[in-house]
């Protein structure tokens, strides 16, 4: 995608080139590549000769949209930022202005980390969708990832019945530690206590997690002293048939229970096993669980019509963007442009126009 859709809100005092929009700031970041492109066009357009009348009409095509989409941009502005505010509002943040922020996977369940934020880190998050802390110590707002690049994506975000503490529900980009661990809680203080168990590195994981990590230390130690006997999750590591064997027969078990109308307890027990043996399965084929929980988030989350129209809008505003940074690059251009796209559209379009109209030639402004 060459010119992002998404507008980010950055407030009084950030970063160079951000259009004013309602009274709070949208920048729109593109590739580096694009933004010397529309550079080099631009440049190409102010020698190349134009025509009194053609340089005439396109500047008052150009006025005249740009008037209608920066109005209906400076009220869907309006109307989202006055939403943030009112939520903001609402947090009960301490004395010094802070609440617990604690990331969990979207997928697995695990809690990845946790961290404070103040009211901009929080507003960030919301706009950015990337998971932002205030760092108490050097008293600023961080991103995770800004420097490793392993991002947190916030998928969605939470608060307490207090409202004073949230949750950054959201997918990793890699580990989440700086110790190159998933999460940063790794430490088990019972293990601590009672003394750990020999190779086994536990993390604050969901019951789901624990047994893959069990399963797959069984397929490492296949290698390892062959004369023991192997336990039953390293026979059927070894034995293909054997597992595939094992996955239909509980399969069929399950289903049994439902035809031969056996108690709850037969039920569960039957799905334990099947979950087992297909987990090992898994493991076999070097697929971890998460895989699987992140196909089902996206095929359940939403239905099939709210898939195609998400699809449908996010081309609008990407068809949209590129129109005006085109009309920004090629101002003979303007009498053929249009913004005849929804008003959601029209609004990013706007917003990229006052934007990249000033600061696409600014080297600050390129984004790598």
């Amino acid at each position: 995608m060459e010119a992002a859709a998404l507008a980010r809100l950055s407030f009084p005092g950030g970063g160079a080139g951000a259009g004013v929009v309602g009274g709070g700031r949208v920048a729109f970041p593109v590739s580096r590549g694009f933004l010397l492109a529309v550079k080099e066009k631009k440049k190409q357009q102010l020698h190349a000769p134009i025509s009194a009348s053609t340089s005439a009409s396109a500047s008052a095509s150009a006025s005249a949209s740009a008037s209608a989409s920066a109005s209906a941009g400076k009220e869907e502005a309006l109307r989202y930022d006055s939403k943030v505010e009112t939520l903001l509002d609402s947090v009960k943040w301490d004395n010094k202005g802070l609440v617990v922020a604690i990331a969990q996977n979207v997928d697995t369940g695990a809690i990845l980390m946790q961290g404070f934020a103040n009211r901009e880190a929080l507003a960030t998050t919301i706009l950015s969708r990337k998971a932002t802390f205030f760092s108490r110590s050097r008293s600023s707002l961080w991103t995770k990832g800004e420097t490793s690049k392993n991002f947190i994506n916030v998928l969605d975000i939470f608060l307490d019945c207090d409202r004073d503490s949230i949750i950054y529900l959201g997918k990793p980009d890699g580990p989440t530690c700086h110790t190159g661990a998933e999460t940063c809680y790794y430490s088990s203080v019972y293990d601590q206590l009672e003394g750990p168990k020999p190779n086994q590195d536990w993390l604050a994981a969901t019951t789901l997690q624990s047994l893959e990590a069990t399963i797959s230390r069984r397929k490492e130690e296949i290698e390892e002293a062959q004369n023991r006997k192997p336990s039953w999750t390293k026979k059927l590591l070894l034995d293909k048939e054997l597992l595939c064997s094992k996955v239909r027969e509980e399969a069929g078990e399950l289903v049994q229970t439902l035809l031969e109308g056996e108690d709850r307890s037969r039920t569960a027990s039957e799905m334990a096993d099947l979950l087992y043996h297909s987990m090992v399965l898994l493991t076999a084929k070097d697929v971890k669980i998460e895989e699987v929980l992140e196909v089902l988030r996206r095929r359940f989350a939403r239905s099939g019509i709210e898939e195609k129209n998400s699809r449908k809008r996010r081309e609008e505003v990407r068809s949209a963007s590129h129109r005006a940074v085109r009309a920004v690059a090629a101002p003979c251009d303007d009498a053929r442009w249009r913004l005849d796209s929804p008003p959601h559209a029209s609004a990013v379009a706007s917003a990229a126009v006052n934007n990249l109209g000033t600061h696409c030639c600014s080297s600050d402004e390129l984004v790598p």
